[in-house]
């Protein structure tokens, strides 16, 4: 592997994590195996990416259509999830994490959410690094909340429709005040995006990894990185703009 530039480190990192059923299904265990396993992963991603200087990471860590699957699997989803938000609580406190969420959080279980508010007031001072887990989260719920929001305030006049602006729109979504991915990995080697960000990963650079979720450790978040930097971002530019060497 080539040598990390630590001088050019994506901002934001969003992560679809994918592979935890087919991990279990690999070592004949049941999906909620495979599940707890993830977790661990996701206690180790956080870390590595505080340490190299990440500023914000999103994890998909529920869709919404994830609530189709069966309810034993969400039940034990749900209870994973509360269990890790009040077992790390401490430590985010501690390594100045801060935690933030995006999507339906209405839709999760009223237990969870109350231990999920509670974490986000706990680690709101935290100033290292931002953690924003996506819940019951989908793009295109995210789109057409946005829009409706929009609808009700030019309704009121707050707002007028020729004040409609790519900025404005982006300050009606879930993850207002925070940046657009820099990188958007995705585990498993599935190649789409499920659902995830659609407005936000305009000009994010993606990477595709065969590897499963509950394998994915810091080495292979490495890799990504450095992949990432082998990259030329244009954003519809051309390399001449890019460099400074065009007007």
């Amino acid at each position: 592997m080539e040598e990390m530039d630590l001088k050019n480190i994506p901002h934001h990192i969003a992560v679809i994590m994918d592979g935890n059923g087919r991990w279990a299904k690999k070592k004949s265990l049941n999906r909620i195996k495979g599940h707890i396993k993830g977790v661990d992963a996701v206690r180790e991603v956080i870390k590595a990416c505080r340490e190299l200087g990440v500023k914000i990471l999103t994890l998909y860590a529920f869709s919404v259509e994830n609530w189709k699957r069966p309810k034993e699997e969400v039940s034990a989803l749900m209870k994973l999830l509360k269990e890790y938000l009040i077992k790390e609580r401490d430590e985010m406190v501690k390594n100045h994490i801060r935690l933030c969420a995006i999507g339906r959080i209405e839709d999760l279980p009223p237990d969870v959410q109350t231990t999920l508010k509670e974490t986000i007031q706990k680690t709101g001072q935290g100033d290292g690094m931002v953690l924003n887990l996506a819940l019951s989260y989908g793009g295109r719920s995210e789109i057409l909340h946005a829009v409706q929001e929009i609808l009700r305030d030019v309704q009121k006049g707050k707002i007028r429709s020729d004040e409609i602006s790519f900025h404005r729109f982006s300050q009606y979504l879930w993850t207002q005040g925070i940046p657009d991915p820099d990188l958007l990995i995705r585990t498993s080697g599935e190649f789409r995006i499920s659902n995830f960000l659609l407005w936000q990963i305009a000009y994010t650079e993606l990477y595709v990894t065969e590897t499963l979720w509950p394998d994915f450790d810091r080495g292979e978040l490495m890799k990504a990185i450095v992949d990432y930097q082998s990259r030329e971002r244009r954003f519809g530019m051309t390399t001449e703009q890019v460099n400074g060497l065009e007007k």
